[in-house]
């Protein structure tokens, strides 16, 4: 299941891409906003993480404004590795490589179709490889593991 979340910047992005989820058959659950008024982009992200936390989703996405704050927040979370991408490249390289879990897009800086081709790539990326890639994230999760608490 793929867990979905916005703020108000990233509304219409949103829809855009839980319409393609729908389509695709592709389980999910959203986490709000579904509305325009100003909110904070980190309740949303938390929302999103705890879901992957509590293996209740496998995988999830959060739209911004520039898909920046919502990393920026994802990431404080233990075992999140979320990655803002612009582009199709970028996101099967962050599965393949870093196995990000969250793909996190700016509605402002992304367009619908565009976003619709980076989100197919993030989701069709198939397994991270091992490997110098799994010896890296290792290094990553063993620093969060003794430096981070919660």
């Amino acid at each position: 299941m793929i867990a979905i979340a916005c703020d108000h910047g990233g509304l219409n992005l949103k829809k855009t891409v839980v319409d393609y989820l729908k389509s695709a058959g592709i389980p999910y659950k959203d986490f709000g906003t579904d509305g325009e008024a100003s909110c904070d982009y980190s309740d949303y992200a938390y929302r999103v993480t705890a879901s992957i936390q509590n293996r209740e989703a496998e995988s999830g996405i959060l739209i911004c404004g520039t898909g920046i704050g919502m990393s920026m927040a994802a990431n404080k979370a233990r075992g999140i590795r979320a990655a803002v991408c612009c582009d199709v490249f970028s996101a099967k390289m962050t599965r393949a490589h870093n196995d990000a879990n969250i793909l996190c897009l700016g509605e402002r800086v992304t367009g619908p179709g565009h976003a619709l081709e980076i989100v197919k790539a993030f989701l069709g990326a198939g397994e991270a490889e091992g490997g110098r890639h799994a010896a890296r994230r290792d290094k990553i999760s063993a620093y969060e593991k003794e430096h981070i608490k919660g």
